[in-house]
């Protein structure tokens, strides 16, 4: 009987991780899907190539908003709630996105997206947190896979899909997506515990600065391959410092920036996924174009090397998971670090005549460090800060990762200003690999005053 009731439970569990990595796959999918519709896109609406920027930067910042602010409400008005009400939004933009008459609609409803794809990874952390305790960092390990490698999967997914019914069809590929996952979390996922001794204090101005400050941030990212814009650059220091002394003195913040100054550990946590965020993720966004245009692949040729590196990536997470489990944070995220930065090098070796299996051993050299330092951050965060504060927490988290995305994408844009060729993909690499150093020091701080604090508590 017992033997029966574990593997009914084990089952149940099973179906519930089901349920949350399908719901996770959907941010990463759609953030990189769009990227081959955007000729079509561009051509069907008669757009300049500055509208197409704000097309992929305008899903950026609704999730940079909408994530941290979505955690905190999972966190306090229920998880499960938060999460179907996710897949629902998804549903509804993605029926009427295909449907669109101009550019200003498809913002809209690729806004919409971005709010519902927003709640689901926050939320889904926060049932894990709650519901598994068995091999909760493997879970984890898991949601970190899809989250991270559905991304690079997007281009290959859309550019197949594209040749069968042109750039709408890319909306439609969520729907199997999302109902799978409704159906399992409405029967697996427990019902959220009622909370009656509080009530949610909405911080309207710091929502509204925080907004501003990332756009205003984002533009001039996005321009300054124009040149300096010295005004933009004012704006965008006095609102973070307005940000900052405002959420300061707030007794329920949007952000609570004196949690994040007073734990040093959590912030330094954040700081590195942007900047491991930054590599990964330039990487996707130049090779594909690099691949197409410098050495004249095709778009189905491209997507196949292109899965080395997210490949790479999924294959080693759950062996990262299991060797983090058994040596700890250090050694892992340093060796993640290390292999990363040989793997960026190498990429100054890729020329416009190097054969595709060199290139691929360099994706994947990469898709190698970003799967141990995704799993290896995510795991250590989770280590800093209690389960009542998972959805916030995640939600900061994968902010942290757009912030990365946009700083990825306008590394992409300067350096390929004056278009795609050796020289400038070898800048760009330069950029990376200072990067990846910067990522290094931080990468030994951070575990070094992790290994210190964990001595200082065994010792009393």
């Amino acid at each position: 009987m017992s033997l029966t009731k574990n593997t009914s439970l084990v089952k149940k569990q099973n179906f519930l991780i089901t349920a949350i990595a399908l719901g996770v796959i959907l941010n990463p999918l759609n953030t990189s899907m769009i990227t081959v519709a955007l000729p079509e896109i561009k051509n069907e609406f008669a757009l300049t190539s500055k509208d197409i920027t704000w097309l992929i930067a305008s899903y950026f910042i609704v999730c940079a908003i909408f994530l941290p602010l979505i955690g905190k409400l999972s966190d306090f008005y229920g998880r499960k709630k938060i999460f179907l009400m996710g897949l629902l939004l998804v549903s509804i933009s993605s029926f009427a996105a295909p449907l669109s008459q101009n550019m200003l609609s498809l913002l809209g409803l690729r806004a919409i997206q971005a709010v519902g794809t927003s709640a689901l990874y926050p939320a889904g952390i926060g049932i894990v947190r709650s519901y598994i305790n068995n091999n909760q960092n493997r879970v984890i390990g898991l949601l970190s896979v899809f989250a991270t490698t559905s991304a690079a999967f997007g281009p290959t997914i859309s550019g197949l899909l594209i040749n069968l019914g042109g750039w709408h069809v890319i909306f439609y590929v969520n729907f199997p997506i999302i109902l799978i996952s409704a159906i399992l979390a409405i029967l697996f996922i427990p019902k959220d515990e009622k909370m009656v001794t509080k009530t949610f204090k909405w911080d309207g101005i710091g929502i509204i600065l925080f907004s501003f400050l990332i756009s205003f941030w984002i533009y001039f990212l996005q321009t300054i391959k124009s040149g300096l814009n010295i005004w933009i650059l004012i704006v965008s220091l006095i609102l973070t410092f307005l940000f900052y002394f405002f959420e300061k003195k707030k007794a329920a913040p949007f952000i609570d920036v004196l949690f994040l100054k007073e734990n040093s550990n959590i912030s330094l946590v954040y700081i590195q996924y942007i900047f491991a965020t930054l590599v990964f993720f330039a990487m996707l966004l130049s090779m594909p174009m690099y691949l197409q245009s410098v050495l004249m692949l095709s778009s189905k040729l491209t997507g196949i090397i292109m899965l080395s590196l997210s490949i790479s990536a999924m294959v080693i997470t759950p062996i990262a998971t299991r060797w983090i489990e058994k040596k700890g944070y250090r050694i892992p995220l340093v060796t993640g670090v290390i292999i990363g930065i040989i793997g960026v090098i190498l990429l100054m070796t890729i020329k416009h005549n190097s054969p595709l299996y060199w290139i691929s051993i360099v994706l994947s050299t990469v898709g190698l460090s970003n799967g141990i330092l995704n799993i290896g951050l995510q795991t250590l965060l989770y280590s800093l800060v209690s389960v009542s504060e998972t959805g916030t927490a995640s939600g900061l988290f994968l902010t942290s990762r757009f912030i990365g995305n946009i700083l990825a994408s306008s590394v992409f844009g300067l350096m390929f200003a004056t278009g795609v060729n050796d020289i400038n993909k070898d800048w760009m690499t330069i950029i990376l690999i200072v990067v990846s150093i910067i990522l290094f020091s931080g990468i030994l701080f951070i575990t070094k005053k992790k290994a210190v604090a964990n001595t200082t508590t065994t010792n009393f």
